[in-house]
């Protein structure tokens, strides 16, 4: 979500009809990289929804937009020359920092719950094996960037449509979330919730707009 493009969804009932059109669309066809990273995720971590599983989630969840910047800051280098093209590259990095930073808070967020909660995590599966993760995925979104950006966009479209999906289902099992307020050091920031299903809700329709944006630079691209 780029901030400066629309005010954040915060009210309950917006956030449940959301829900409800996420719950009641299918899933991608995800490529084959979407699938084995879903795949090591839930053998590591288990099929069950967690707010530690999350997390992860989000940790893998910034590194497409921090390639892309970094790809995007190199061809600013070269095309400067070129004001006009150098501009549409920079606003590309300003989008992709803001949807970057958007993940950021979801990540920070999901770290104070836990530790609220008390929730007791190992270092090597929940510290150190996310950076792992998260660092393959990083050269292999800046590798197919390279290669051809729609190939990167396709696989972002991929994880934020699942983590769409996954934040939804889980504010919809967890119905105790419904009277459990959203109180975060970060509220301010991030967006005044009355409770913990609103908070996952918009984290999940969060995703849905990352998702949508890679998807309008994949056809972009094709016409480009």
């Amino acid at each position: 979500m780029n901030p400066d493009e629309t005010e954040p969804l915060t009210g309950s009932g917006d956030l449940k009809r959301e829900a409800e059109k996420t719950l009641g669309s299918a899933r991608r066809r995800y490529g084959l990289l979407a699938r084995m990273l879903f795949v090591t995720l839930d053998l590591v971590y288990g099929r069950k929804r967690t707010l530690s599983k999350f997390k992860v989630l989000e940790v893998i969840a910034r590194v497409p937009y921090q390639a892309w910047e970094h790809v995007a800051y190199i061809a600013v280098t070269h095309t400067y020359r070129w004001p006009d093209f150098a501009r549409r590259i920079f606003d590309f990095v300003k989008e992709s920092r803001a949807q970057q930073d958007n993940e950021q808070w979801h990540l920070l967020i999901l770290e104070e719950l836990v530790q609220k909660k008390g929730i007791r995590e190992g270092f090597f599966r929940h510290r150190l094996l996310p950076q792992f993760i998260a660092f393959f995925f990083y050269h292999t979104s800046w590798l197919l960037y390279v290669i051809r950006p729609a190939l990167s966009y396709s696989l972002n479209a991929d994880f934020e449509d699942h983590a769409e999906h996954e934040y939804m289902e889980f504010a919809k099992e967890n119905p105790s979330f419904e009277h459990e307020p959203f109180d975060s050091t970060f509220r301010e920031n991030y967006a005044r919730l009355s409770n913990l299903a609103d908070l996952f809700r918009r984290i999940g329709l969060d995703e849905r707009m990352h998702k949508e944006e890679s998807l309008n630079r994949i056809e972009k691209a094709r016409f480009s």
